[in-house]
């Protein structure tokens, strides 16, 4: 199917030589350009990273102006194209001169099918690392503390934490399982005064209720016999820093009373001792249940939910992240590329859409898993939807609302186009068809950020 094959543009006015070619690089899918107007036309609707260009047009030996003039067209609108030229016998200085220019190779006649498709090949791989090496710096540039990000939705929650970061607040995270709360707090912690001070991490749903208090306040065997053994507890531990209490909501009533006096007094004493410390903490907690509600029924201390909640951060579910899910499992790709050996490089179109396309209820560590999985069994350059193991019954359904659907299909389309741009609005509008004016416009209405 032409969908997943390369594409390249031959620019050639021999209809000889065209068929010769078109059936040759049958691995290709080749568009056919014989003329300035015309290339330039394809170039515009294909955007291919392999161009051959045969700079005897228009056919006179003695003439290459207008050849060379289109390559320097061709590099104008499309800079990182590879272009290798096609010259006859005679041409070798004007060949060495398109070099110069900025020409990838060129290539004299009579055409040898397999030589020029080894330089076609090595062309199109190098054009494939340089757009790997601008998809990671641009993913390098939208990273914030290890959040890969470029939807409104996250943009925002990205701006409330640069905000309440340099505060000593309490922050509450609010969202799914697998949103990144974790990550999100430790963002918290690096960009506070307290960033090279610990950060001490504690799961209240993963320890049991009967261990959860001792591994909260530490542990003094002293207190009840002449066991001298004794244990930090997170409090402790730190101390001067942060403490980041994930799901909170599971914590037990005793223990959040023991944990309200710390935070209204700054003292802890581990259990089975009398001593008390003077601790200094900032509170950083995690709830995927609404602990609002929880206050209300009677499972959660009133007092300490206002403690613990004095500035809330809702973390939007994967789905809800347009444009996100492509640039997060090519960050994910290229970090398990770098973990397992491999080199894989991408994903084919029916597996980005797909991931547009599917609801992620584990969110970002269900991409995470995928992605992993598919890196370590895929045999391809590239990773297709089966591999992600991503089915079309999975998929979400559009909604039956012409005027959503419509705009649900152009915010994602939008997005794509930005995405697969490397950013650039220019070149973003080509992929739609649109003038950049008309896309900025689109951009404002649906508050979609390049």
């Amino acid at each position: 199917m032409t969908q997943n094959k390369p594409e390249i543009l031959v620019i050639e006015d021999d209809k000889g030589l065209q068929k010769q070619l078109k059936w040759s690089l049958d691995e290709y899918h080749v568009v056919l350009a014989e003329d300035k107007e015309s290339s330039l036309v394809e170039l515009r609707r294909f955007q291919p990273k392999v161009i051959t260009l045969d700079l005897g047009l228009p056919p006179d030996p003695a003439n290459a102006t207008i050849g060379l003039e289109l390559l320097e067209d061709i590099l104008k609108l499309s800079p990182s194209s590879k272009i290798i030229v096609v010259t006859g016998n005679d041409q070798r200085e004007v060949a060495m001169r398109s070099v110069e220019l900025g020409a990838y190779d060129y290539y004299q006649k009579p055409i040898q099918p397999e030589e020029l498709k080894l330089i076609i090949k090595r062309a199109l791989e190098l054009a494939n690392l340089e757009e790997e090496s601008r998809v990671y710096h641009r993913n390098e540039n939208m990273r914030f503390h290890g959040i890969v990000a470029t939807s409104p939705k996250m943009l925002s929650v990205c701006q409330k934490i640069e905000k309440v970061a340099p505060t000593e607040l309490n922050v509450l995270l609010v969202g799914d399982s697998g949103t990144g709360k974790e990550v999100l707090a430790r963002a918290v912690h690096n960009l506070s005064s307290r960033q090279d001070k610990p950060f001490v991490h504690l799961n209240c749903a993963a320890i049991p209720e009967n261990l959860l208090e001792t591994e909260l306040f530490g542990y003094d065997a002293s207190g009840f016999s002449d066991n001298k053994s004794t244990s930090h507890g997170k409090i402790e531990e730190a101390n001067q820093g942060v403490l980041f209490l994930d799901e909170i909501g599971k914590m037990p009533m005793s223990v959040q009373a023991k944990l309200m006096r710390v935070l209204n007094e700054g003292v802890t004493a581990r259990v089975g001792s009398r001593e008390e410390k003077t601790v200094n903490l900032r509170v950083i907690c995690s709830a995927h249940d609404d602990l609002a509600q929880q206050v209300q029924q009677g499972k959660f201390r009133e007092d300490l939910f206002y403690k613990l909640d004095e500035i809330t951060i809702k973390i939007p579910p994967l789905a809800e992240r347009d444009g996100d899910v492509v640039l997060i499992a090519r960050t994910m790709l290229n970090k398990f590329n770098k973990q397992f050996g491999r080199n894989i490089r991408g994903f084919t179109k029916d597996a980005v859409q797909a991931m547009e396309a599917y609801s992620w209820p584990g969110n970002v560590r269900e991409l995470e898993n995928k992605v992993k999985s598919a890196v370590v069994m895929s045999e391809n350059s590239q990773i297709s939807a089966e591999e992600l193991q991503i089915e079309e019954s999975q998929l979400r359904e559009m909604p039956l609302n012409l005027r959503q659907v419509r705009e649900a299909a152009e915010t994602r389309a939008i997005q794509r186009a930005i995405v697969l741009a490397d950013g650039n609005i220019s070149q973003a509008a080509k992929l739609l068809g649109l003038t950049r004016p008309t896309l900025y416009s689109l951009m404002d209405k649906y508050s979609i950020h390049s």
